[in-house]
C-alpha cells in the first residue's frame, strides 16, 4: 500500500525578538505540514549563519522559506502597518526572486482587511536607513528595506531549490519615522498585523503543495 509523502515544511524567519513573539502568539491553526518559526538575530550576517544552520538539518532540507518582520517603507505615502510582498529581494549580490507574490497578496487582502499591501523589491542594508538613504534606496526602484530578508533568501536559496518569499510589515515610513519600536502607536500597530498575518503564510505554502496541472 502506498502511503501519501510527507508535506515539506515551512521555515519562517524573523530577526526581532518582538517579531518572534508576534509570529508565536498568532492563529497558528490551517498549516499543512510542519511549520518552523525562526529567529535569526539582527543584520544580513545573522540571518545568513542561522539559515546555514537550520537547512543543513535533514528535517528542514526541502523547506519552503519565508522571510517576515518590519521594514522601512521608502515610498511616500505608506503608512505604519501597510504590508510590503516582494517580487524579489536585493543586496550586493544580486537579486532573488519570489515565488507566489500574487497568492500572497490575494490572502493578505483576505486576512487583514482595511490594509495596503504594497508590491515591488524589498532591499537589503547592513544598517538602519534613515534620511536621506530612503530616497537613495527609492531611486534603485526599491519600495521597502529591509536588514535580514534579502541575506535570508539568498541563504535559502544557495542551499538548494526551493520557494522563498518576503512579506514585510511597514513599521517606519518617510513620513512617519520611528524612533523606539512598542512605544508609539506605529509600533503596536505592525506588531498587531505582523501577529494576524500568519494564515496567509499558510495558504501560500498550501498552494505550493498542490500537485501542478
Amino acid at each position: 500500500m502506498s502511503t501519501k509523502p510527507d508535506p515539506a515544511p515551512l521555515l519562517i524567519a524573523c530577526a526581532l525578538g518582538i517579531e518572534h513573539l508576534a509570529l508565536r502568539s498568532g492563529d497558528r491553526t490551517g498549516a499543512d505540514g510542519p511549520v518552523t518559526v525562526l529567529r535569526t538575530g539582527m543584520g544580513p550576517k545573522a540571518a545568513e549563519r542561522s539559515l546555514t544552520r537550520v537547512l543543513a538539518d535533514p528535517a528542514l532540507s526541502e523547506a519552503a522559506v519565508l522571510a517576515t518582520g518590519f521594514c522601512a517603507g521608502l515610498a511616500p505615502g505608506m503608512h505604519p502597518g501597510d504590508l510590503v510582498v516582494a517580487e524579489e529581494t536585493r543586496d550586493p549580490r544580486g537579486s532573488t526572486p519570489c515565488v507566489g507574490t500574487e497568492l500572497l497578496v490575494k490572502e493578505l487582502l483576505r486576512t487583514v482587511p482595511g490594509r495596503t499591501v504594497h508590491t515591488g523589491p524589498l532591499i537589503g542594508s547592513d544598517h538602519v536607513v534613515r534620511g536621506h538613504e530612503r530616497s537613495d534606496l527609492l531611486a534603485t526602484g526599491a519600495i521597502a528595506v529591509d536588514m535580514e530578508s534579502a541575506a535570508t533568501l539568498h541563504s535559502a536559496v544557495r542551499t538548494g531549490a526551493r520557494p522563498v518569499a518576503a512579506v514585510r510589515v511597514v513599521v517606519d515610513a518617510p513620513e512617519h519615522e520611528l524612533v523606539r519600536i512598542g512605544t508609539v502607536r506605529g509600533g503596536i500597530s505592525a506588531f498587531r498585523v505582523l501577529r494576524a498575518v500568519l494564515p496567509a503564510f499558510f495558504e501560500w505554502h498550501r498552494s505550493l503543495l498542490l500537485p501542478r496541472r
